[in-house]
């Protein structure tokens, strides 16, 4: 029995699809943790909101004066500084002028728009980017994309929260992998 040219064009095309969706999945689950085993510096800092712990990190590395900024990135528009983290009280020494609530973005396409005026406005020369190890790889991809490169961006990769660890959240964050690489190439190819 032999396949018809529509049958293997199909084929081709499936096995081209499962293929991109194991390396995407192998991506995502590879990216290593990061944040016990290194104490890196930068001039600021990005957190993007979505999952707790993301921001006390961020505030740590600004208490510890690991870095001169701290942007917190995907804010809702009304909160206020103890809204976002409300132990910053305890954290005395942190000026609030060193704390950026971007309260525009409401995607991690929009977080590295946003962010990377406030990075330039800055002056930083180097950006440490904090979020967890399920939005990490697309997250980095996204801002090295937007970001230009002159700015070094750093990872500082988080253990995922328990709101992160199901299957359906690994499924939709592949999803949204898929797509931001399917929208890289149709804006690289100038569609």
């Amino acid at each position: 029995m032999r396949l018809k040219p529509k049958s293997l064009i199909f084929y081709f095309f499936f096995l081209l699809g499962v293929s991109i969706l194991f390396f995407h999945a192998k991506k995502i689950k590879d990216e290593p943790i990061n944040v016990w085993s290194q104490a890196p510096e930068a001039d600021c800092a990005v957190v993007l909101t979505g999952a707790p712990g993301r921001i006390r990190e961020g505030f740590e590395l600004l208490q510890q004066k690991r870095i001169k900024k701290l942007i917190v990135s995907g804010v809702f528009k009304e909160a206020t500084y103890t809204e976002v983290f409300p132990y910053w009280p305890y954290y005395n020494e942190i000026n609030p002028d060193d704390v950026i609530l971007e309260k525009r973005s409401q995607t991690t396409f929009g977080n590295a728009h946003q962010s990377v005026v406030l990075v330039e406005s800055l002056k930083c020369q180097d950006v440490l980017l904090v979020t967890s190890q399920l939005h990490m790889a697309r997250a980095y991809s996204i801002f090295r994309d937007v970001f230009p490169n002159t700015i070094d961006i750093k990872k500082l990769t988080l253990a995922n929260a328990r709101s992160e660890q199901s299957v359906f959240d690994f499924a939709l964050e592949l999803v949204k992998s898929l797509f931001y690489t399917v929208f890289g190439l149709v804006n690289f190819v100038g569609l």
